[in-house]
C-alpha cells in the first residue's frame, strides 16, 4: 500500500520558528523498506535520462547566472572577510555618497524656500553645516556603542522598545527605496538636461535601466560595485571643491554687500512680518532642506562590511562624510547668496552656479559640463547606499522575525540577494508610479529619515542617562543628543506639515502599512514558535539506553539518513517515528545538519567557528543517544549559504556510500495551512526532495502534528 508523507526540513542551527518549512507537498512512498527491491533496467534508464536532462538544464541556467553575478565565493576561505570588507576610503565612497549627493538637491530646496528672503541663505548654510556635524557626532557614538551595525533600528530596539525599533526599521526601508528612486531620477534629470527636449520621453526607460544595472552590480558584491563607481565619486569631489572654493574666494568682496543687504532686508522684514515671521521663514527653509542630511545614518547601518577594527573604520568614515557634506552643502548655500543665483526653468541652481563661477575660464563649457555631469553621476553612486543598507536593515529585522526569514539569507556571492532584488523591484514600482517626477518624489522623501533620526537621538539620550555611572562625560553627551533630537524633531514636524498635503501622506501610509505587516509577520512567527515549543517536552522524557554500541557503520546495512536542526524535539520526534514505523529495520543512523550561514552569523571568523561548534555539538548528542540503544550511528555536517545545494550534495554522497539508504525529514503540520506561509517559510524541503528523487534517492517525511 502506498504510504503518504508530508515533506519538510529543519536545517537552521538556531532554534527559531523557521526550523520548519511549511510546504503543502505530499509524496507517495511507493516502496516499503522491508520489501525493497532494485528497479529493473528500463526504470534505471528512465531515471538516468531524466536526471541528465534536468542536470543539463540546471547547468545552463547556473552558468548564465554565474556570468551575470559571478562565481560563488568560498566561505571557508581564511581571507574571505578581509576581501569583502571596506577600508575607510571605499566606505566613504559607497556609504558617504548618499549624504554627499544630497547636496545636489537639499541646498537648492532650502534656498528656493526662502523666496525673496535670500539674505538668510548664509545663516541657512552655517546652520546646515552645524547640523551635519551634530548628527554625525551622535552617529559616531552609535557606531562606538553598537558596533554590530543596524543603525537606527538596533538603537531604537535596544534603548527604547521593540515597537520603536520596528517603526525605525520600516521608516529606514521606505527611505532607502526612496533614496534609490530619487537619486536615479535626479541623475536622469541632470543627464537629460544636456539633451534635446525630445529625448525626455526616454528618461524613465533610462532610469529603469540604471536600477537594473545597480541590482546586477550589487548581486555580484558590494565592494565590486563600489570600486566600479569610485571614479565618479572622485570627479565629483574634485570639481565641487574647486567650484565652492573658487566661488567663495573669487567673490569674497561681495561679503560686504551681503552684510549690507542683510541689514536692510532684515529691518524691512521686521517692520512687515516681524521677528516671528522671519524665524518661521528660516525654520521652513532649514527644514525643507532636510534632504541634505539623508544618508548620514548609512555608515552606522553598514558597519558590518567595514575593515577591522570596525569601530575605528566606521568613525573615520563618518568623519570623512561629515566634513565633505558640511563643506559642500554649506558652501553651496553661501555661493548662492554671494552670487545671487536665481532659479531658471530647466536648470538646477548648481548648474547655474557653475556657469557663473567658470564663465571666464578657458574651456569653461567643458568644465561646467564635467561639474554638472559628475553631480548627476554621483546620484548614481548615492543610490548604491540604498542597495547596501536597505537589505541590511531588512536582514536585521528578519533575524528578529519582523520580516520573512529569507531576507536574512546570503547568496553564493555572500550578498543579501533577496533584499537587493526587493529594493530594486520597489524602486522600479515607485519610478513608474510617479512617472519619474523628481518633484513628486522629493515631496515623499526625507520624512522617514528624520523619524529614524528622532528615535535614535531619543534612544541615545536614554542610553547615556542609563550609563551615567560608567561615563564621566555623560552630561555633555546627553546635552548633544538632546540638541540633535530637538533639531531632528523640528525638521520632522515642519517637513510633515509642509509636505503632507502635497503627497507626503503617501510616505506615511506606506510606512504605516509596512509596520502593520511586520506585526502580522511577528505574530505568525510567535504562534508557530509556541506550537513548536511543545515538542521540546520530548527532550525531558528521553533517557539514554544501556547498550552502548561503538561499532562502525556497515555500508551494506539498511541506513536511515536524518536531516536535523540541532538537538531538539523535531529531530527526536523524527527518529522515534522511524523506529515506530520500521522497527528494527534500519541498522545504521546518520544525522545530517547544515550550518546555515546568514547575515547574523557571517560577521567574522569567530562567529563562523562558534556556529560550526554549536551544530557539531548537537549532532554528537544524537549519535551518543542512538548508540546508547545499541545501534551504530554517525553524523555529517557542513556550512554554507545555499542549504539546498549543500544538503543535496551530502545526501547524494551518502547514498553512494550506503546503497541501502533512505533520507528522512520531519515536518511540523497544522490543521490548516494558509497561502502566506509560502512567503514566510522556505521551500527548501521540496527542492531537496525533488533533486534527490531525480537522482533516484528516496526521501520520506514523518509528519509532526502539534
Amino acid at each position: 500500500m502506498p504510504r503518504r508523507a508530508f515533506i519538510s526540513l529543519f536545517f537552521s542551527p538556531r532554534r527559531d520558528v523557521d526550523n520548519g518549512f511549511f510546504i503543502n507537498v505530499s509524496c507517495i512512498v511507493r516502496r516499503n523498506p522491508a520489501t525493497h527491491h532494485e528497479p529493473d533496467a528500463d526504470q534505471r534508464n528512465y531515471v538516468i535520462m531524466n536526471t541528465l536532462d534536468s542536470r543539463h538544464e540546471k547547468n545552463i541556467r547556473h552558468r548564465l547566472w554565474q556570468k551575470l553575478v559571478g562565481k560563488p565565493r568560498n566561505i571557508n576561505e581564511p581571507s574571505i572577510f578581509h576581501k569583502l570588507s571596506l577600508i575607510p576610503l571605499l566606505a566613504w565612497i559607497g556609504l558617504g555618497a548618499d549624504g554627499l549627493s544630497s547636496s545636489s538637491y537639499g541646498p537648492e530646496e532650502a534656498y528656493k524656500a526662502l523666496g525673496a528672503h535670500t539674505y538668510i541663505a548664509v545663516f541657512i548654510g552655517l546652520a546646515t553645516a552645524f547640523t551635519v556635524f551634530i548628527i554625525a557626532y551622535t552617529y559616531s557614538r552609535i557606531i562606538e556603542h553598537f558596533p554590530q551595525g543596524g543603525g537606527g533600528y538596533i538603537v531604537s530596539t535596544k534603548t527604547i522598545s521593540n515597537s520603536a525599533g520596528v517603526i525605525s526599521g520600516c521608516a529606514l526601508i521606505v527611505d532607502y527605496v526612496l533614496t534609490i528612486t530619487v537619486s536615479l531620477v535626479a541623475c536622469g534629470d541632470a543627464i537629460f538636461s544636456f539633451l534635446p527636449i525630445t529625448f525626455q520621453n526616454y528618461k524613465i526607460i533610462f532610469v529603469a535601466f540604471l536600477i537594473l544595472m545597480l541590482v546586477t552590480m550589487n548581486l555580484r558584491g558590494v565592494k565590486e560595485s563600489i570600486i566600479v563607481l569610485a571614479p565618479i565619486f572622485i570627479v565629483f569631489v574634485l570639481t565641487h571643491v574647486l567650484l565652492i572654493t573658487y566661488g567663495i574666494a573669487h567673490h569674497a568682496d561681495r561679503f560686504g554687500w551681503v552684510v549690507n543687504q542683510f541689514h536692510g532686508s532684515l529691518r524691512q522684514d521686521i517692520g512687515t512680518i516681524g521677528f516671528i515671521g522671519i524665524l518661521a521663514i528660516f525654520l521652513r527653509a532649514f527644514s525643507l532642506g532636510g534632504g541634505t542630511y539623508t544618508g548620514i545614518e548609512a555608515v552606522s547601518n553598514g558597519i558590518q562590511i567595514m575593515r577591522e577594527p570596525r569601530v575605528q573604520t566606521g568613525k573615520r568614515t563618518m568623519l570623512y562624510m561629515a566634513v565633505s557634506l558640511a563643506f559642500t552643502a554649506g558652501g553651496l548655500l553661501i555661493c548662492y547668496a554671494l552670487l545671487q543665483i536665481n532659479p531658471q526653468e530647466g536648470k538646477t541652481l548648481n548648474s547655474i552656479l557653475a556657469d557663473e563661477v567658470f564663465r571666464n575660464w578657458p574651456l569653461s563649457g567643458g568644465i561646467v559640463l564635467i561639474t554638472v555631469f559628475s553631480e548627476g553621476a554621483l546620484l548614481l553612486v548615492a543610490a548604491q547606499a540604498g542597495f547596501v543598507d536597505g537589505p541590511r536593515v531588512m536582514a536585521n529585522m528578519a533575524t528578529d522575525f519582523w520580516l520573512p526569514r529569507r531576507f536574512a539569507m546570503l547568496s553564493e556571492r555572500l550578498t543579501m540577494q533577496n533584499g537587493i532584488l526587493l529594493m530594486g523591484a520597489a524602486a522600479m514600482m515607485l519610478l513608474f508610479y510617479t512617472h519619474g517626477s523628481i518633484s513628486a518624489l522629493i515631496v515623499m522623501y526625507s520624512i522617514n529619515v528624520f523619524l529614524t533620526f528622532s528615535l535614535s537621538e531619543f534612544g541615545m539620550t536614554l542610553f547615556s542617562f542609563r550609563k551615567r555611572n560608567q561615563d564621566e562625560k555623560w552630561k555633555r553627551h546627553i546635552f548633544i543628543h538632546v540638541v540633535a533630537f530637538i533639531l531632528c524633531i523640528i525638521i520632522l514636524f515642519v517637513t510633515i506639515y509642509e509636505k503632507f498635503g502635497e503627497g507626503g501622506w503617501i510616505t506615511l501610509i506606506i510606512t504605516s502599512g509596512l509596520i502593520a505587516l511586520c506585526y502580522l509577520i511577528k505574530k505568525h512567527y510567535l504562534y508557530v514558535r509556541g506550537k513548536a515549543l511543545k515538542l521540546e517536552d520530548i527532550l525531558q522524557k528521553v533517557h539514554p539506553g544501556k547498550k552502548f554500541n561503538n561499532d562502525p557503520l556497515n555500508p551494506k546495512d539498511p541506513t536511515a539518513i536524518l536531516l536535523v536542526s540541532g538537538f531538539n524535539g523535531f529531530g527526536l520526534h523524527t527518529w522515534f517515528s522511524i523506529n515506530r514505523k520500521f522497527p528494527h529495520f534500519y541498522k545504521n543512523f546518520i544525522f545530517i545538519s547544515i550550518a546555515e550561514v546568514d547575515q547574523a552569523s557571517f560577521k567574522g571568523s569567530a562567529e563562523m567557528e562558534e556556529l560550526r561548534i554549536s551544530v557539531e555539538n548537537g549532532l554528537k548528542k544524537y549519535v551518543d543517544l542512538v548508540r546508547s540503544f545499541g545501534v551504530p550511528a554517525d553524523y555529517r555536517m557542513d556550512a554554507g549559504t545555499d542549504v539546498i545545494e549543500t544538503a543535496t550534495q551530502m545526501c547524494q554522497s551518502l547514498a553512494k556510500e550506503f546503497p541501502k539508504s533512505m533520507v528522512f525529514t520531519g515536518k511540523l503540520i497544522f490543521h490548516e495551512e494558509h497561502f502566506y506561509q509560502r512567503a514566510l517559510h522556505n521551500e527548501t524541503a521540496y527542492a531537496i526532495q525533488r533533486r534527490l528523487q531525480w537522482d533516484g534517492i528516496e526521501s520520506v517525511i514523518m509528519p509532526i502534528r502539534v
